[in-house]
Parts: C-alpha cells; sequence; structure tokens
C-alpha cells in the first residue's frame, strides 16, 4: 500500500507531537518530517517532496500564507492543507486563494484531518464546517455588496499609508516622523480612514487590511 507522505509545518513542539502521534494510527500515512516555521516548510518540501503539507498559519520568519504561495510555484504536486485555530472569512478566503487545497482549524476531530489528509491527497478540497460557514458568509456578503463602491476606494493616498502603518503596529507618533507630519495629522488620517471605512476599532481595521491583501496572516 502507498502511503501518504504527510509534512507537518507548525511552531509549537506538543502540537507537532500530538499530530503525527495521531497520524500513526493511519495505516497509509507515514509522517515524513516537521517545520517550525514558514521558510523551513518550503526547504523541506524541496528536500522531502511530501505529497501533503500540513501547514500552520501564524509562524514566525515566513508566515504559512507565504509560505502556501512559495509551494504552489515552486511545488505544483504537493498539496497543502491548511491547520489552523481561525476559521473567520478573513482568513480561510486568503488561504483558499493561496494555494491550500483544504482548511481545518485545530478544534476538529482527528477523524476530520485524517479525511481532509485523504481528500487533497486525491485532488479533492476539504473545508471544516466552521471554515465552510465563513466562507458562504463572505459569498453572501460580496453579493449584498454587488454594484456598491469599494469604501477603500474613498481613501486618498495619505490615509492609505496611515491605515497601513495602523494595522501593522506603529504609534501615532512614528507614523507621523515616517510621513513627516505631526500627530495631530496623523490623528486626523485616522478618523476620516475609519468614518470613510466605517470601522471604529483597530481589531476591524486589521480584519479589513487582511481582506485587501494590506498585511498577511
Amino acid at each position: 500500500m502507498k502511503k501518504i507522505r504527510v509534512l507537518i509545518a507548525d511552531d509549537h513542539t506538543l502540537v507537532r507531537d500530538g499530530i503525527r502521534s495521531m497520524l500513526t494510527l493511519v495505516a497509509n500515512v507515514e509522517v515524513v518530517g516537521e517545520a517550525t516555521n514558514g521558510r523551513e516548510a518550503v526547504e523541506k518540501t524541496k528536500q522531502l517532496a511530501p505529497d501533503v503539507v500540513l501547514m500552520d498559519l501564524a509562524m514566525p520568519i515566513m508566515s504559512g500564507l507565504d509560505a502556501i504561495r512559495r509551494i504552489r510555484r515552486e511545488f505544483p504536486g504537493t498539496k497543502v492543507l491548511a491547520l489552523t485555530q481561525y476559521d473567520d472569512s478573513e482568513y480561510v478566503v486568503p488561504v483558499i486563494e493561496a494555494g491550500a487545497r483544504g482548511f481545518v482549524t485545530k478544534m476538529a476531530a482527528f477523524s476530520e484531518l485524517a479525511t481532509a489528509i485523504q481528500a487533497v491527497y486525491n485532488g479533492d478540497s476539504f473545508l471544516s464546517p466552521s471554515a465552510a460557514a465563513a466562507l458562504v458568509e463572505e459569498c453572501q456578503q460580496k453579493t449584498t455588496a454587488e454594484g456598491g463602491k469599494d469604501p477603500y476606494q474613498l481613501l486618498t493616498d495619505r490615509e492609505r499609508e496611515t491605515l497601513k502603518l495602523v494595522v501593522e503596529g506603529h504609534t501615532t507618533r512614528e507614523i507621523a516622523d515616517m510621513l513627516v507630519v505631526s500627530p495631530k495629522t496623523i490623528e486626523w488620517y485616522k478618523t476620516s480612514l475609519m468614518k470613510k471605512l466605517n470601522i471604529h476599532n483597530r481589531t476591524d481595521l486589521i480584519k479589513f487590511a487582511i481582506r485587501k491583501r494590506l498585511i498577511t496572516v
């Protein structure tokens, strides 16, 4: 029996150990390697040629999302299955667009993960129920908003620069120094852009920035 060769990419040792232990119970699955960050996942994919990569998204050095893009481009024969704690559409949509064949949350039952590995290996796609629901909601929101103007297009160039720097975690003073304006002017930009986007807190700004691909997850 040909075994499905799996690479586990996650920056938490306990998570990798747990997944490896569980996968030993699946007769036709073999864990051929592990990676602790996105860059190492790409390197191990090149070295080991796994059939499926289980990819966490929030990893150091190179994010899982960037690693998915690299693997899809450089090693099209390898399927990627995203395995993460997040299931909002802000995460699901970019992951699928980046080239992952499936999306499973870490809260899923082991049987679901095993099914997902089999599915993507066979050329199918797989979404955990919560991820599928998020994707449906995203599509419905787009349909509802169809014909409306993208609020991002309402922002001035300065407001767009400010938005990106805010979601990257820079303080008002740091942004003011970067754009060579006063902190008061930056506060005005922030107030204006949030009003145009109808967003009222930094968390929602970050979600908006992820949807617009201004930052990666």
